[in-house]
This record gives structure tokens, C-alpha cells and sequence, in this order.
């Protein structure tokens, strides 16, 4: 495993003001750089948390957009 996890780039914007595009790219973003360091390594806990946050906003719209 590399020793330095692939960078995340921080959003410009809130997760929920972030574009469709712009939160798939930050999830394959965050699923990279979880699969690229050790399960123990701190930043994992932050990674994962964040990782949390997207997937749920993911499935808030998806919620929202069928109920149209």
C-alpha cells in the first residue's frame, strides 16, 4: 500500500450545493484514497466520514428526484 493516500481535493462549495458531476467526482475521489491507505491509518475515520456525507446526499436527491 502507498504510503501517502491519493489527494481529495477539498470542495469549493458545501456537499450540498455541490453538482451532480462535481459530487460523483468527489465520491470516486474519496473511494480512491480509502482504498489506498491502511484500514488502521487515522485519516481513514475522516475519509470514510466524508465518504458518509456524500453518499447520503447522493441518496437525498435521489429521493427527491423521484418523488417528482
Amino acid at each position: 500500500m502507498p504510503a501517502e493516500p491519493a489527494a481529495v481535493d477539498q470542495p469549493k462549495h458545501p456537499i450540498h450545493a455541490l453538482t451532480t458531476y462535481e459530487l460523483k467526482d468527489l465520491r470516486s475521489q474519496l473511494e480512491r484514497a480509502i482504498k489506498g491507505i491502511a484500514p488502521d491509518a487515522p485519516l481513514q475515520a475522516d475519509l470514510k466520514r466524508r465518504l458518509d456525507e456524500v453518499l447520503a446526499e447522493q441518496e437525498q436527491r435521489k429521493k427527491a428526484a423521484s418523488r417528482v
